[in-house]
This record gives C-alpha cells, structure tokens and sequence, in this order.
C-alpha cells in the first residue's frame, strides 16, 4: 500500500554493546527521552524505543526504565508514536558445555517476559520480530508459538506489532500469522536489511522483499550502518515509509559521526522531501497505520 505521507521511525538507542564510539547513544531513562523528543522535533512520528542497562550500557529488560522513558515523553506533552521492542529476550548463545543451556550473553526469555512492558505501558506500537536466525555472532530464537503469545499479548495492550522481517521466509510466517487472525489486517511490516544472517542492504533486497508482502500491507524499512540513507531513498521510492536512528548507523557521512538522533532525522527528511516527498506528522502517521489517536490512547492510558 503506497503511501500519501511518509512515516519516519528513530531508533534511538538498540541494544548493542556501549562502546567509545557510541559516545551519543543515550543510556538512562532521561537521555532515551530527550533523545525521542529531539527526533520527533526533527520531524520522526514515531520512535523505537529500547532500554539500557545504566551500569554497562548494554541490553536491558528493566521495567522501571521503559516506565520511566514513557513517562517522561507523555508527560512533555508530546503526540510522539511511541513504538516498545519485544526483541530483547530472543537472544541465544548456546554454552559451550552444554548447547541446550545458554551460554553468557543469552537473554532467551519467556513471551510473557517479554512484553510485560508492553502490556503496562500500552504503547501505540510494539516490535515483533518474526525471525529465528543468525544475528551476528549469535542467533535469536522466535519461534511460532512465542510469536502468537506476543501478538496476542500486543492486541489486549492496544498496541499494533510492527512485523520485522529480515528475509523472505519470514514474510511468509507473517503471512500465516495474519491467515490465523493472531495479527490483525492491514500488517504494518518494517523490512531489516545488513544485519549478518539476514538479506543485504540492497536495492535488489528492498524490492524483492517488498514484493513478498502480502497486499494492502502498511510498510517501511531500513538498512544499518553506510547503507541507512541510500535504504531511505529506496523506500520512498517503492511507496514504503523509512527509518533511521543511532541504533542503525552511527554516521552522518563517512568517518563523521552523528551528534545525536536528530541529526540523522533531519537527513531523512531531506531525502524523502528531495524525492517529492512528504513528512508526516504523528497524528497522521496514526491515522495512516490505524492507531488509537492522540485523545483515545490518554483514555487508555488513564484506565
């Protein structure tokens, strides 16, 4: 489904390791917040939002900080499209001793455990990754079953799974996962290109994925680290909305790091708006996914 306005997502922070190269990736509760708020002056509809650990400035599950984030973003007053991962949780790193045990750095973790923040928070959105595959160094398991747990614990909470896909057999999952009603029509799929154990970050890739999704589908998508912008342009091209942010790609330009989230908003914009595009704001992007609006998600949230 091509779309009239295009829907820009930051993600702000991901889970990776904190590294002396990620000096302007936020980590507490408050910098996350600030960070969301920066990108939605920027113009971003709607941030993706993970949770760090304060101490090592790694992946977390912290229930009081994804409180703590959310409270501060509804509390400026902001309309901002809120978008909570459920990817924490699926990784696996089998131990060396014993490959049916986890090994340091697992996080796999019960369906339940991971939306928990979900169901509390009721945020306009919720990741759903629908993918057990190689992720890097190590793998993430989602497997069918956890996937329809999640879904189902998303629809009750009000919030619309954003479907990732990394390659074509996940499209097809998803695609059996809307057959059964466990996620309701039209999907929102955001297609993740570059990370090692998925499809590139190539036009060919965004194509040939876009062309898997089944039809009426609300979509977008994104490419990681030199492949961020050329990957916006793609899908503004293919009629897709797109997404950056600091947990994507580091880099305004070759060597030349972004001072923060809403710098690299501010070049998507500029790409979408140089291709005839155009931004829109949170409230439209609400209306062109089918979320709750601005004064219904308050109700929600008051109950």
């Amino acid at each position: 489904m091509a779309a009239s306005k295009t829907i820009i997502t930051c993600a702000v922070t991901g889970a990776g390791a904190y590294t002396e190269k990620m000096t302007a990736v936020p980590i507490t509760p408050a910098q996350i917040a600030a960070e969301c708020l920066a990108a939605a002056s920027a113009g971003a509809a709607v941030c993706h939002i993970h949770v760090r650990d304060l101490e090592t400035g790694g992946t977390s599950m912290e229930l009081t900080h994804y409180r703590e984030v959310v409270r501060l973003i509804r509390d400026s007053g902001s309309n901002l499209v809120l978008n909570l991962t459920t990817g924490v949780g699926a990784r696996y790193i089998p131990s060396e001793e014993d490959p049916l045990r986890g090994g340091p750095g697992s996080t796999l973790s019960s369906p339940e455990v991971r939306v928990q923040h979900v169901v509390e928070l009721k945020p306009d959105i919720c990741s759903l990754d629908i993918a057990t595959m190689n992720f890097g160094a190590h793998a993430i398991l989602n497997t069918p079953d956890h996937l329809r747990k999640m879904a189902v614990a998303a629809r009750t909470a009000g919030a619309k799974p954003e479907l990732e896909v990394f390659d074509v057999g996940q499209i097809d999952l998803a695609r059996r996962l809307i057959a059964e009603g466990v996620i309701d029509e039209p999907p929102f799929f955001q297609i993740c290109l570059g990370v090692p154990g998925g499809a590139p970050a190539t036009a060919q890739a965004m194509f040939s994925l876009r062309q898997f999704l089944p039809e009426g589908a609300h979509w977008g998508g994104f490419g990681i680290g030199a492949a961020s912008f050329p990957m916006v342009a793609q899908c503004v091209l293919l009629g897709g909305h797109v997404r950056v942010g600091l947990e994507d790609n580091l880099y305004l330009s070759r060597g030349v790091l972004a001072p923060g989230n809403a710098a690299l908003v501010e070049r998507a914009v500029s790409i979408v708006e140089l291709l005839g595009g155009a931004i829109a704001s949170p409230d439209e992007a609400r209306e062109i996914l089918g979320l709750r609006q601005t004064t219904e998600r308050a109700h929600v949230v008051l109950l």
